[in-house]
């Protein structure tokens, strides 16, 4: 069966992997969910990623972090759905958490988080928020 929401799916790997206490998980790869991976990486919520040869298929290990034995992301849900998607303007970006967490949005100069997105004026799909 094809798979509706890949971006939704390596959301809920990396979230049911952290509730297992996995050091990494595999999901397919894309560009997309390499793109959204970049930006976790950066903001601090992913240790990092690489790609995976080993399968007939190229995958994506993502390292998970943790910091005093929690982890690093507390909730992340996926804003834009198949069914339903989400755009917003670079003045009318969701802030989440007032500040403390960050909205990953899909933009005319690629996958950016909102204070990027604000910072360059632009806006987009809004496509999860993660804290």
């Amino acid at each position: 069966m094809a798979m509706t929401d890949p971006l939704g799916d390596m959301l809920t790997r990396i979230r049911n992997g952290q509730q297992a206490k996995k050091d990494s998980v595999l999901t397919p790869a894309s560009k997309l969910r390499a793109n959204v991976l970049e930006v976790l990486q950066r903001e601090g919520y992913i240790r990092g990623y690489s790609e995976d040869l080993t399968g007939k298929h190229k995958t994506l290990r993502i390292e998970l972090k943790y910091f005093e034995g929690e982890p690093a992301i507390k909730h992340v849900a996926r804003v834009s759905k198949p069914g339903r998607r989400v755009y917003s303007g670079s003045k009318e970006l969701p802030i989440v958490r007032n500040g403390l967490g960050i909205t990953i949005v899909s933009t005319p100069r690629g996958v950016l988080s909102d204070a990027e997105a604000r910072a360059h004026n632009v806006g987009g799909e809004v496509l999860a928020e993660v804290f």
